[in-house]
């Protein structure tokens, strides 16, 4: 199944399950329930093959709860992070859901089982509250046990319907692309998304290969505003025949959208001990101190968010800050991620930001970053992309690549606005895997290319007052068709002739009329 077919089928199957409950929960919080049956199935299917061990004759989901040993037990979850019981995997319980009166309890109960299950492991901290927005006790799913019960059982069996073979082989980002479609689809609640617009696969794969870009190999990747982590798994595809050394650290400010960016890491195959997922915000209360620098860094953060800024003095003193001397804007912490970054990316590094335009030539507090962004000859491209890329917003927004790297002060800017760098859609635009390369080619060979790429020195960028817009610097292509002037006064002429020969035919034929009736 190709991913256009698997996303399709994705998005028929989840609002087939959203109408077998609509009436009763609200769109906002029955992505929860679909999110959560999807984890729930996906990792009891992913721990029934650790256990089989690629074993024919084992068919865990039938063994008894009895024969497991501590040993067994033990070993497990020091792998695998967790442990479940074949009376608790996913295609046991939805078996019987329908005839199952205590479905709800149940669920509840498996899903605490799972999570304790990790207690006084390693993998306690990556496993605690996994669960935590599956609510199955929720009145939102109805008024008695039985309305719960119903609605449970058509979720479960909704999800147990899609057929995708094995989670980590599919083409798309499968939790990922849930997400999207489910927020895109309830856009009366994207408010809530809190200024978010989470990055479509395709502008995915753009970041993570930019970020990765001529490396062989990477100690760590990092996002520092997660969100569902698709964009480290993307990193994930793209090193797949590389190496990435010591995993994928992410923070995320949400408290939903981190469990889900921890159930991505775990659909994926990437283990306990090769993530660190962290709950906070990453401006005021960041994570991994101890732990940069990164030599891949991929960001998609929210839009002109606002944040405390100048009204916490102590900030223009944090490292992450103080070189710039001065904060972003406290109605627009753009730069303040910006910054973050810079300071978490290592000597051989790149970071990949999603950036909205208007920080790349608003002035004040933002001119001033961006002068200290260029005079330190941090800035490598800033790539214009398509309008309409992303959900819930038509905005056209850029991609800025940094470095500490850089072989000369030059900065490059592509124009990936045009037709040719994105292909027209129903509800939204898309880059296809032959734009990303292309656009990948451009950013790799730092070659002008007339109306499309374009280095500038940093002497003339400062002369534009640091003015980091593509359209500062690339003119549009004309497309407009090339008249020949002197052609066309000539056809003009001729037509005049024309015109005049005719006007005198007409003069004579009114004559000759005229003078009939006389």
């Amino acid at each position: 199944m190709t991913s256009t077919q698997q996303f399709d089928e994705l998005k028929r199957r989840i609002w087939q399950i959203a109408n077998d409950v609509r009436g009763t929960v609200d769109g906002w919080d029955f992505k929860q329930y679909v999110l959560g049956a999807l984890f729930y199935r996906f990792i009891s299917e992913n721990f029934a093959r650790y256990i089989e061990g690629g074993d024919e004759s084992i068919h865990y989901a039938k063994l008894g709860d009895d024969v497991i040993t501590d040993d067994i037990k033990d070993d497990a979850i020091k792998t695998k992070g967790y442990f479940i019981y074949p009376s608790q995997l996913f295609e046991n319980v939805v078996a019987k859901a329908n005839d199952n009166e205590d479905l709800n309890t149940d669920l509840k109960a498996i899903f605490t089982s799972i999570e304790s299950s990790a207690m006084g492991y390693a993998s306690e901290e990556d496993i605690k509250g996994l669960f935590a927005d599956f609510d199955t006790t929720s009145n939102r799913l109805g008024r008695t046990v039985k309305d719960k019960n119903s609605r449970l059982a058509a979720v479960l069996k909704g999800v147990n319907e899609l057929d995708f073979g094995h989670f980590e082989d599919n083409e798309i980002d499968l939790f990922g692309d849930a997400y999207e479609y489910l927020i895109g689809n309830y856009a009366a609640n994207a408010g809530k998304s809190g200024g978010e617009f989470f990055t479509p696969q395709h502008v995915s794969k753009l970041i993570a290969q930019l970020a990765i870009h001529g490396q062989k190999s990477v100690n760590k990747v990092y996002d520092p505003a997660a969100g569902s982590g698709s964009l480290l798994l993307q990193a994930k595809k793209h090193m797949d025949d590389h190496l990435i050394e010591d995993g994928f650290f992410g923070q995320e400010i949400n408290h939903t959208t981190y469990n889900l960016a921890r159930m991505n890491m775990f659909l994926h195959n990437v283990n306990y001990d090769k993530f660190n997922m962290q709950l906070g915000n990453t401006l005021t209360e960041p994570h991994f101190r101890e732990d940069k620098p990164f030599d891949a860094i991929v960001s998609n953060p929210p839009y002109s968010v606002k944040w405390i800024g100048s009204d916490d003095p102590t900030l223009i003193n944090d490292e992450r800050f103080a070189p710039a001397s001065v904060l972003a804007p406290k109605s627009k912490a753009d730069f303040g991620f910006v910054m973050h970054c810079l300071n978490y990316l290592s000597s051989k590094g790149r970071a990949a930001i999603v950036c909205f335009p208007g920080i790349f030539y608003r002035g004040g507090a933002e001119q001033k970053i961006r002068q200290y962004l260029v005079e330190n000859n941090f800035v490598e491209t800033v790539i214009s992309l398509a309008p309409n890329l992303f959900y819930g917003t038509t905005i056209a927004v850029n991609i800025l690549v940094l470095s500490k790297h850089k072989t000369d002060t030059k900065v490059q800017f592509i124009d990936a606005s045009g037709e040719d760098f994105f292909k027209k859609n129903t509800n939204n635009n898309l880059m296809t895997d032959a734009h990303v390369a292309e656009i990948v080619k451009l950013f790799d060979r730092k070659e002008d290319v007339a109306n499309v790429t374009k280095s500038v020195s940093m002497g003339k960028i400062a002369e534009n007052d640091f003015n980091l817009s593509v359209s500062s610097y690339i003119e549009t292509k004309d497309t407009r068709e090339v008249v020949n002037i002197t052609e066309l006064n000539q056809e003009i002429e001729a037509t005049v002739t024309k015109i005049d020969g005719l006007r005198m035919d007409i003069d004579t034929i009114i004559v000759e009329i005229v003078g009939g009736e006389a």
